[in-house]
Formats: structure tokens, sequence, C-alpha cells
């Protein structure tokens, strides 16, 4: 059966805030449509309202023209609406299988039929191209692999409309081009997508309308190829986006390095890696998914065991056995996984922000003054978008969470930062914001290195980029040697 859907004055308030203001427009089925949207805008909040996470405050939704208000999720399930979320809702504890069948569970008699279910899944891992074992625990797995295995669940259950929430933020180009694969596959099958994302380049070669919201209201429904990338962009920020990048500040020739590593091994993951980065330069790493390139540096800061070679800070030989001695060494890491390492979300503003600096307001006793005043500059330096500075950290938008944890990172004064995925989740508007920030930490003459996915963000971010392939560091590509085309064929070991 086919999903057609209708919004019809669809309000939603949170206590006092209304995050989205008499919105209308219908979706009819069989298609796929690109939600686009700042961070905020009520992408995710609408998306919710659809599939049963969230109840509107005012307003009708219509399913193939009857009004629907659906109690959960598994109501809207029943009607063939599925949600993959962002942030993964995944039971870290149990294995792939379990969480695949999670509510929905087969059963022989009063028994649970195993056999069966995990045979459904190792068919459901083989259509999204995830090879692991299905009776792998998923904190095992890593995130890359955990969002497989979140659209490895959405196709068990016999979707018609898949609403995919930035499905490929963590994928590298060969997954995400099985998952295109697999979404012309649905939408032949008459399966209606929705499809949220900031790659715009996707929006454009995937979806055949895009829904632009802004601040809670429809600014436009278009054709999608009716629109440039520059002018969904535009609709999104409402103003016009261009120079997405800053002019790259030549890195001091002379400068000493700030960091510099020597023949690092981290066991099962990096071998022999050496590199250094100079005050003032921004070093990236590409590499496909599997690469080494974030439990390299998890290594380096003592969070993953390593083996062998030397780290010099300043030209000083250092010794650092976890995150704590890097930070009082100088050297701060901000993690790819935003909500599991990188922030306490259910901590206050306040209490993410000075956590990596509490010796500088707690002399012994915490004078919450100075930290209420370190948040007040940092809001303004980072432009963060808050609604009070008493709020939580899980109620400010992803692209505003992202923007704290830089600010978090930075609060220590480190002379290098470590930045692993950035921009993952966030949209333009942030990305630039975050852009301009990292130009102005390497004028400011931090030493910043970049672990990306992103290859355009490497090559109009960073003066140099080290390719990882196979837990070693394959080239050293200068600025003026940077391509997609060059990268692409260092990380697959074609060049």
């Amino acid at each position: 059966m086919s999903v057609d859907v209708e919004f019809r004055g669809i309000v939603k308030e949170f206590g006092p805030v209304q995050v989205l203001h008499d919105l209308s427009f219908a979706l009819p089925a069989g298609h796929a449509y690109g939600l686009l949207g700042e961070n905020g805008a009520g992408k995710s909040t609408l998306m919710k309202i659809l599939s049963g996470y969230e109840q509107p405050t005012a307003g009708e939704l219509r399913i193939n023209g009857t009004p629907m208000r659906f109690a959960d999720s598994r109501a809207a399930e029943a009607q063939g609406i599925v949600l993959i979320h962002q942030e993964f809702s995944l039971a870290e504890h149990l294995t792939i299988a379990q969480n695949l069948f999670l509510g929905h569970e087969k059963k022989r008699g009063w028994l649970l039929d195993d056999a069966a279910m995990q045979a459904e899944s190792a068919r459901a891992l083989e259509m999204v191209g995830l090879k692991a074992n299905v009776n792998t625990r998923v904190n095992q797995l890593i995130v890359a692999e955990k969002q497989l295995v979140e659209i490895a669940r959405a196709l068990l259950r016999k979707a018609r409309l898949l609403v995919m929430d930035e499905p490929t933020a963590t994928l590298t180009a060969s997954e995400t081009e099985r998952l295109f694969a697999l979404m012309d596959q649905l939408r032949a099958e008459g399966v209606t997508v929705i499809y949220i994302s900031h790659k715009l380049e996707e929006v454009q070669r995937m979806t055949d309308q895009v829904v632009v919201l802004r601040d809670g209201t429809l600014v436009a429904q278009a054709a999608t190829d009716s629109l440039t990338r520059q002018q969904m962009a535009n609709l999104m920020v409402g103003r016009e986006m261009s120079n997405l990048f800053p002019p790259k500040t030549p890195a001091p020739a002379d400068a000493a390095p700030a960091l510099k590593v020597s023949g690092l091994t981290v066991p099962g993951w990096a071998r022999d890696v050496s590199f250094e980065v100079r005050a003032g330069e921004i070093l990236g790493f590409a590499g496909l998914v599997g690469a080494g390139r974030t439990e390299l540096f998890e290594g380096l800061l003592g969070v993953r065991p390593r083996s062998g070679g030397s780290v010099e800070l300043h030209g000083r030989p250092v010794d650092i056995r976890n995150p704590r001695q890097a930070v009082a060494q100088g050297l701060t890491y901000l993690s790819e996984d935003r909500k599991g390492k990188g922030l306490h979300v259910d901590f206050g503003l306040r209490e993410n922000l000075t956590l990596m600096a509490l010796q500088r307001y707690a002399r012994p006793w915490l004078h919450a003054d100075e930290e209420a005043q370190a948040l007040r500059t940092a809001v303004q330096d980072f432009g963060i978008r808050v609604g009070s500075l008493d709020q939580r950290a899980a109620s400010l938008s992803g692209g505003n969470q992202q923007k704290l944890a830089l600010a978090k990172v930075l609060h220590p004064q480190p002379r290098v930062v470590v930045l692993d995925e950035p921009t993952r989740g966030v949209d333009v508007g942030a990305k630039r914001d975050i852009y301009f920030l990292i130009e102005r930490l390497a004028r400011e003459g931090l030493a910043v290195i970049v672990v990306s996915s992103e290859l355009m963000e490497l090559i109009g971010l960073c003066h140099r980029v080290a390719v990882m392939r196979g837990g070693r560091i394959g080239a050293v590509l200068d600025a003026d040697h940077l391509s997609e085309e060059e990268l692409i064929a260092h990380a697959t070991g074609t060049h």
C-alpha cells in the first residue's frame, strides 16, 4: 500500500517555545523528497510527528486522506512509516540481530525463533552492505557500521514511507553508493523516501522534490532539478550563501613542529605512523572508514592502548597516557561522537563548557559566577544560538551542540587541537561558521588537525592532507595537489 502524506496547519510547541508554525504541504506517494533546513529549522520535529514520536500541538496529519494521530512509533510503523534517526537508537550491549528485531521478535510457539531472526538479519545486512556477524554486539561496531544497522532495521519493518535523517554522515563513498542503489530500488517498488541531509549534492542527485523549512515555517517546495545547490543553500539560511570556505592564510614556512609523532602504533588500527604539524597550520587526515584515523588519535590521546613510537610537543618529548595529561600538555581532541563522547547532553551549557578546565574555577570552591561569564563569552565568540544560558545541552540544535563542543575543547587554551569530523550532521550555515573558526584558530597560532570524511572540507580548509589506508599514511599532499580524485586514489590504493 502506498502512503500519501499531508500536513495541515501543523503547530508544535515545547512549553513557551513554538518550533513549528502552521505548516501545510503534501507529499504524494512514490517519490523521494529532500527535506532541507538549518539545524533548528524544525525538520526533525516534523518527522517525529509523522512517525509517532511527537504529537502536534495543533493541526492535522493526513495519511492517504484520513486524519491520523499516532500514539507512538509502533502505531506509525503499523501504517508503514519508519524513521531512521540521525542519533542512533541502538541497544549497545545487544547483538546486531537482537537490535534488528527488538520489540518485533519472531517466535516459534512460546520460544524465540533465533534461527529465523538471524537468517533474516543476515539478509538485511547483505542488502545494506555490512559485512558483520549478526551475533556481534553493537558496542563493538564503529560509527559507520552502526548507521548501516539502523538502515537494515528500517528495511526489516517493511516500510512504505521511509524517513532518513542524515544517513550518509558516517558512510564511505562506496557505502553511500550502495545506499543510493537501495533507495532507487525502494522508490521503484513505490516506497516514499523523505531524505534529510545537509549534503546538497546528494539531495540534488537522489530526490524528485525539495521542501525547505526555515525557523519552523515552509519557505519553498519545488522540483529538485529547478534549483541549484546555491539556491537551496540560500533558501535554507535566508541570505546569500557564498564563499563557504575562508581564504587560506599561508602556514608559517619557518615554524617549528608544534606536534611531532614518530612511529606510533595503535594495535589493530595503526602501524608505524609518523607526521608533524606546525603552529599556524591546518593538517587534514583523509581515508576510508576503517583506515584507522580516529583510532590513531585516540591512541595518541591515551584513549586506546598504543605500542611503540614517540610524541613531541613543541620540541619536548611527552608521554601521554590519558586525555587529562594531554590537556595539561596543551593538546585537546574533539570526538566525532558528539553526543556519546563530546558532550554531556543532560548537563547544562555552563557545566559542559568548563568541564575540561575546572581547576580554573574551583579555588577550592566552584565560582559559578565566573563560569557563567565564561559561558556568555563563549556564546558570543562561537556564535552559539541559545534560548537561555540555563538550558541543557540536549535542547540545542545539532549545529549549536557542535559549536558548544568546540568551545569546550578550546576552553583549556590548547596549542594543538585535533578536530574529528567537526561538521558532521550540521547545516550549511553552521558549517561555514565552523570553517571560519578553524581558520581563525590557525591564524592565531594554533596547530590544527582536521579528520574528515568530506573531501571538499579537507580541500577547502587544509594546507596539507595526510591520506591513511590500512592503518598507515600512504601520502601527504600539499594544498596545490589537493583534489577529490587525488585523495580518493590514495585512499583506495589506486593511485
